[in-house]
C-alpha cells in the first residue's frame, strides 16, 4: 500500500439489539453491549479501548475500540521500531517515536473516502493511529538522567495503525461498525473465539510501596530544597504501589471503570502486558483545528457525609496553595502549545473549576488555542510531552528532580493514551489512576505536585486518596 493509495472505508450503524443478536457476545441485561463486544477481542495483541465509563464530563459521547492493527511503531530503550503485525518482521527507525507514526503509520490514511448511508461527520477516529505513550517517551526528545531504575518489559512507546474500529454514541446509542475491508460483522468475529482469559482476576500479594512514607517525605524536604534554590518552582513527586496478581486484568478493569466512572479510561492489552486506566485527565484534543488541554491541579477527598464532602470541595477551591499550583501549569501549557498555535488565539476560558469524581474534588482549568495551519497534531503531542500537570515547572529540570528521587521510572504512568483519526481529530489523557499488569505483577502510581509551602505529610495523604478506589477495588475482586 502506497502513500497515495485510497482507502475506502464503509460504515454501517446498529442498535445494541441489533448487534446483540448479530454477534454471539457474552452480554447480561443492563450491562454495556460495547464493553461486552470489546471482551471477545480485550487478549488480542494491540487491542484498545477508549472508554468514557458512563461519564459526560469533558462533553464524553463516545467509546472507540479497535484492534488487529497492520502496522505498530514500539520504543523503547532508544530504539524505535516499525512492526509489520502480519508478516511479523521488525524494522529499525532512525525517528523518533511521534515523527515515526506521522511518517510510517499516519501516512497511509491520507486518502480515504467513506461508504455509508448516514451521516458520519460527527463521528471521531473511524480509521487512523490509536495507542500510547508512556512517560518516558519524553527520553527520547531531551536528555534525561538514567538514575531510576527501569524495570518493565512493556515498551515505553506503542501505537498501531486501525484500519477497523467500532464507536459507540452514548447520546443516540448507535455503535457503528468502520471497516477498510468490508468484511461482515460476523466474520469479523468468527475468526477467533472469545480472547479473554477464563482465570479469575485476584491479587497474590498485599500492595507495597517503593517508598515508606518516611521515605516519600524526606523526598519533599530535597525538593523543598531544589525550591528555595530556585532550581524549579514546582515538582510532581510520585510512589509506585506493586502486587501480585493472576488472571483477566479486563475483569479488575470493569470492576475499576463502574465505580470510579471517569471519562478518560482506557483498556490496552499489548503483548508484553496491558493497561488498564481510569484517568479523569485530558492531555491535548483536537478538533477541527481547535486545541484543548485541561490540566488537573488541586485534590481534596470525597465523603460519604454530604456537608463534610461540601467543606472538602470548597476548601480546595479557596486553598490559596493548590491555586497557585494550578496557575504555573497552565501558564507552562500555554506556553507548550503556543508553539503550534496561531500567534494570539491561546486563551484561558476556565480557571480554577472545580470537577467532583468518586474518590476525589479536583481543581481544573481550560486551555484553548488555534492549531497552525502549518502543524500536525502528533507535532502538538509531542512538542508537549511529556504534560505538565504530572512533570512541574520549569518541565526539564522538574523531570531531573524526579528521576533522581523516585526509586523507578514511570513506564505508562503520567504518559499518555491517545488516538488521531484519519481527518486530524485528536485525544489523548494523561495516564493518572492506572495500573500496569505484567508478569504477574500490578503496578500503580500517586503523586502531587509540591511547591514551597507543601506539607510533606498532607501530600503522602493526598497520594493514598488519589488510590483510594483503585487498590481497595483490586483487592476485594474475588477475594
Amino acid at each position: 500500500m502506497s502513500n497515495a493509495d485510497t482507502i475506502h472505508v464503509h460504515i454501517s450503524r446498529y442498535t445494541p439489539e441489533a448487534l446483540v443478536n448479530a454477534i454471539p457476545i457474552n452480554w447480561q441485561q443492563n450491562a454495556p453491549v460495547f464493553n461486552a463486544l470489546f471482551e471477545r477481542v480485550s487478549a488480542l495483541p494491540y487491542s484498545i479501548l477508549l472508554d468514557t465509563s458512563g461519564s459526560s464530563k469533558s462533553e464524553g459521547r463516545f467509546n472507540i475500540m479497535a484492534f488487529s492493527p497492520t502496522m505498530v511503531i514500539e520504543a523503547k530503550g532508544g530504539t524505535v521500531e516499525l512492526i509489520d503485525v502480519q508478516n511479523s518482521t521488525r524494522q529499525a527507525l532512525a525517528l523518533p517515536p511521534f515523527e515515526a507514526v506521522q511518517a510510517k503509520l499516519y501516512a497511509r490514511v491520507s486518502n480515504v473516502k467513506l461508504h455509508a448511508s448516514f451521516d458520519t461527520a460527527h463521528l471521531p477516529f473511524i480509521v487512523g493511529v490509536a495507542g500510547m505513550a508512556g512517560y518516558d517517551t519524553g527520553r527520547f526528545y531531551e536528555t534525561m538522567p538514567n538514575i531510576a531504575k527501569d524495570d518493565y518489559n512493556t515498551p515505553d512507546f506503542a501505537v498501531g495503525l486501525y484500519l477497523c474500529s467500532f464507536i459507540e454514541d452514548t447520546q443516540t446509542g448507535y455503535i457503528y461498525y468502520c471497516s477498510a475491508d468490508n468484511r461482515p460483522l460476523d466474520h469479523v468475529f468468527s475468526s477467533f473465539e472469545n480472547q479473554s482469559s477464563s482465570t479469575p482476576f485476584k491479587l497474590t500479594s498485599q500492595f507495597e510501596s517503593n517508598l515508606s512514607k518516611d521515605a516519600y517525605e524526606a523526598c519533599l524536604d530535597r525538593i523543598h530544597a531544589y525550591l528555595r534554590a530556585g532550581d524549579c518552582y514546582q515538582v510532581n513527586m510520585a510512589q509506585r504501589f506493586s502486587a501480585g496478581f493472576e488472571g483477566n486484568l479486563w475483569q479488575a478493569y470493569c470492576e475499576l471503570r463502574d465505580q470510579n466512572q471517569a471519562p478518560f479510561s482506557a483498556f490496552f492489552n499489548l503483548p508484553q502486558g496491558s493497561i488498564a486506566s481510569i484517568s479523569p485527565e485530558r492531555f491535548l484534543r483536537v478538533k477541527n483545528g481547535f486545541v484543548e488541554t485541561k490540566p488537573i491541579k488541586g485534590t481534596r477527598p470525597r465523603f460519604k457525609d454530604k456537608v463534610k464532602d461540601a467543606e472538602s470541595a470548597q476548601s480546595l477551591l479557596v486553598a490559596e496553595k493548590d491555586r497557585a499550583e494550578n496557575l504555573m501549569i497552565v501558564d507552562l501549557l500555554r506556553n507548550d502549545i503556543s508553539k503550534h498555535c496561531r500567534p494570539h488565539s491561546v486563551k484561558v476560558p476556565a480557571l480554577f473549576a472545580l470537577e467532583s469524581y468518586e474518590a476525589v474534588h479536583h481543581l481544573v482549568s481550560t486551555v484553548t488555542g488555534e492549531l497552525n495551519k502549518a502543524s500536525s497534531p502528533l507535532e502538538l503531542l509531542a512538542s508537549a510531552f511529556p504534560g505538565g500537570s504530572i512533570t512541574g515547572a520549569p518541565k526539564i529540570r522538574a523531570m531531573e528532580v524526579i528521576d533522581e528521587l523516585e526509586p523507578h521510572r514511570r513506564n505508562i504512568y503520567c504518559g499518555s493514551v491517545f488516538y488521531m483519526g484519519f481527518r486530524e481529530d485528536m485525544d489523548s489523557s494523561i495516564c493518572i489512576r492506572t495500573v500496569l499488569a505484567e508478569n504477574h505483577k500490578l503496578h500503580c502510581w500517586a503523586g502531587g505536585g509540591i511547591v514551597l509551602d507543601s506539607v510533606p505529610s498532607e501530600e503522602y495523604q493526598e497520594t493514598l486518596d488519589k488510590v483510594s478506589k483503585i487498590l481497595p477495588v483490586l483487592e476485594s475482586i474475588n477475594q
